[in-house]
Parts: structure tokens; C-alpha cells; sequence
């Protein structure tokens, strides 16, 4: 990795935002720069699944940073996650919304054969189409994420060192059963004013 994944998620995600990455799913390339994401963190933090301790859907966020944890949101869709942090502190990045730059064709066939797609600026704005576009399910669990060089099933390359983000902060989405504070978190992080980033709550 040319960034740093053994920090806690909250220290890792804003540095996500402008990374580039990529699926070869089926052979099909498919480049998305990530636009939106959200942390969670382990056992401090309500709203993480990984919270109240291991279990058989969350195993892979206690593991080593670098792999992705995907699971199946209310049996309907998938979420792609950076699991980052030491093993044993089980930190997760949600990847909330991303531009597709490459393989666009390849995307918009997975998107038209999931569901409505009517633009490009929301072929992977959301957590689910963007799992979609990407082609990740839930046996994608586990996967390495290596560099960008390196090839293979997912990679990864950091937005270049002159390129300013500018980041935004607010509360994450979809989480108003872990209670007040951890619903207040500022821990959703996105590039402010990217069309690409998903409806504000």
C-alpha cells in the first residue's frame, strides 16, 4: 500500500478520499475514485458491527488491515469495507460513494441489470452501487487489497501527493439504533462539493 492502514479508521479515512481503486472482477477492470466514506470503530464505537464482539459475519474485521470486509446489508445488498487498524482492533472504512474513471461500460451493465440507473453521477453514489459497479458480493469477503501495481483482484493507489481534497465531515448514515452520541459521530467524510457523493441525511 503506498498509505498507511494500521491506524484507526477515523485516521484512515479521510486519506481514502481521491484513492483510485480497482476490481477485476470476471476479468472486467472496472476504476472508481472514491468520493465518500464512513468509519467505524470496533469496540468503542456502537454503530460498528464489529461492537459487541467476533461473529461468523463480521470475523474478517478482527484480521489483518488491508483485506476487504463486504457484507450483506438487510438481505438486499452489499457494502464493500477497508478493514484497517492493528489485528484484533476491528476498524472498518465503509466506501459510501465513488466516480467511475474507468471500465464505465462494464459498470453501467452491472448497474442497468441490478436496478434503475438514469446517470453517470449515480452509477456509484451509495454504499450498494457502488458494491454493484464493482462487482464485489459477499464472497469477495476477505479479499487482499493489493497495490496498483501489483495487479490482482483489487488494488488500490493513493490520490496523488499534489492533489487537494477538500474534506467534509458530518454525521454517518443509517445508524439511529447505536444511540444518540455514536449517531452524532462526525465520521462520515466525503469531498466537499463532488457531485459523485450520495444524498446528504
Amino acid at each position: 500500500m503506498s498509505f498507511d492502514l494500521d491506524r484507526s479508521a477515523t485516521a484512515v479515512a479521510p486519506d481514502l478520499l481521491g484513492a483510485l481503486l480497482t476490481t477485476r472482477v470476471d476479468d472486467e477492470p472496472v476504476t472508481v475514485r472514491i468520493v465518500e466514506v464512513e468509519a467505524y470503530e470496533g469496540a468503542d464505537d456502537p454503530a460498528a458491527h464489529s461492537f459487541r464482539g467476533e461473529t461468523a459475519r463480521n470475523r474478517t474485521m478482527f484480521g489483518p488491515p488491508g483485506v476487504l470486509y463486504v457484507y450483506r446489508h438487510l438481505g438486499l445488498h452489499h457494502c464493500a469495507n477497508v478493514v484497517v487498524g492493528p489485528a484484533g482492533m476491528p476498524h472498518a472504512v465503509l466506501l459510501r460513494g465513488a466516480e467511475v474513471i474507468g471500465g464505465v461500460d462494464v459498470a453501467w451493465r452491472r448497474r442497468l441489470a441490478s436496478g434503475v440507473c438514469r446517470t453517470e453521477r449515480d452509477l456509484a453514489r451509495g454504499p450498494a452501487r457502488l458494491a454493484v459497479v464493482l462487482g464485489l458480493t459477499r464472497e469477495h469477503d476477505g479479499a487482499p487489497i493489493g497495490e496498483a501495481a501489483e495487479g490482482g483482484l483489487l488494488t488500490i493507489a493513493a490520490r496523488d501527493a499534489d492533489l487537494v481534497v477538500q474534506v467534509a465531515t458530518g454525521p454517518r448514515v443509517g445508524i439511529p439504533g447505536s444511540g444518540p452520541e455514536a449517531a452524532s459521530r462526525p465520521w462520515r467524510f466525503w469531498i466537499a462539493g463532488d457531485p459523485h457523493v450520495s444524498a446528504g441525511r
